[in-house]
């Protein structure tokens, strides 16, 4: 990968904005010359003020993104390069009407993120995290066994968003022998899963809800209390898509009044913190956004990140562009 000197020049200088991965910073500063972004207060003012009408390309993250005041602040930003699949923090809307394009990385972190889905289902019906702490708390010898879990195989599943991620979880399910049902804004070619015209018709039909849509306005608070509720107390809800997408405090509500019978979330409203009532529950399995966390996903991340950033430089245009670029 190569990016000329006039290139960067002629579209304006690199931003790094948000905590990025140490090797995509490093190749950020010595191969495109970079500048960071200072965290928020009068350092960061101060700097938009010296070097905002110099910046024509934003590399972010899908935890810090790129927010309309940002965007404003910016006014030769021609693109930002998002590392990860999520870009629900960066204002398309706005970047739309400015002729701002957007990239991610889609596909390549899509089967470690169902891994996940898969993994968190696996230990909240079997209890795996739960049974771990009473051993090592020394509970084993004079409690005896824990009570026992619900089985995995054959539960029904719900799938809600059956883009490459969901399909891909709905994969990993069905080898298990789970039926599978879901639900998207409209129903998908050329699958053999039972369609579910609501996300509230979807929950009152499964064991387990996996939340697998994307972020941003459009799904804010989709998973409302109505959709856990018709889950019910028998039923359980995976969440590794965004915080946002379920009525948190219904589902803390929920959790601990027994009108679910568990979670796995690696998600949440308001990370990095987490509703304080959810860590006490054993019924519960809290992971801190980890789910596309492995070396070969991150590093396949950064790949596609450089290649969308030297794309643009060169030519103005991007390897992975989301959806709504097209």
């Amino acid at each position: 990968m190569t990016t000329s000197t006039t290139a960067t020049t002629t579209v304006g200088r690199v931003l790094a904005v948000g905590s990025l991965k140490p090797s995509l910073a490093q190749t950020l500063s010595t191969t495109y010359d970079a500048l960071v972004l200072p965290k928020e207060g009068p350092e960061r003012d101060s700097f938009l003020t010296e070097y905002g009408g110099e910046i024509g390309v934003v590399v972010t993250s899908g935890r810090a993104g790129v927010a309309a005041e940002l965007m404003t602040a910016l006014p030769r930003l021609g693109a930002v390069v998002n590392f990860g699949v999520g870009y629900d923090t960066t204002d398309v809307d706005l970047a739309l009407e400015r002729g701002i394009v957007v990239s991610n990385t889609p596909d390549v972190l899509t089967d470690c993120v169902a891994d996940t889905a898969l993994g968190l289902t696996l230990d909240v019906l079997r209890g795996i995290s739960a049974a771990d702490r009473y051993v090592r708390a020394g509970r084993w010898p004079g409690e005896g066994p824990v009570p026992l879990a619900r089985r995995v195989s054959g539960a029904r599943i719900g799938v809600l968003g059956l883009g490459r991620i969901g399909r891909a979880i709905a994969t990993r399910f069905a080898a298990l022998g789970c039926p599978i049902s879901y639900h998207s804004r409209r129903e998908v070619p050329g699958v053999t899963y039972a369609y579910a015209a609501t996300p509230t018709e979807l929950a009152a039909s499964v064991d387990v809800l996996v939340i697998a849509t994307s972020g941003g306005a459009a799904t804010s608070g989709l998973v409302s209390r109505e959709v856990l509720e018709a889950l019910g107390p028998e039923g359980y809800l995976v969440n590794i898509a965004r915080g946002s997408v379920v009525d948190e405090e219904a589902l803390v509500d929920l959790l601990t009044t027994g009108g679910l019978a568990g979670a796995g979330l690696d998600v949440f409203a308001a990370e990095p913190h987490v509703p304080e009532p959810l860590l006490a529950l054993d019924n519960v399995v809290l992971t801190p956004h980890l789910a596309s966390g492995t070396v070969q996903t991150r590093d396949e991340m950064e790949r596609l990140t450089l290649d969308n950033l030297a794309a643009y430089l060169a030519h103005g245009k991007l390897v992975t562009p989301v959806p709504e670029m097209g």
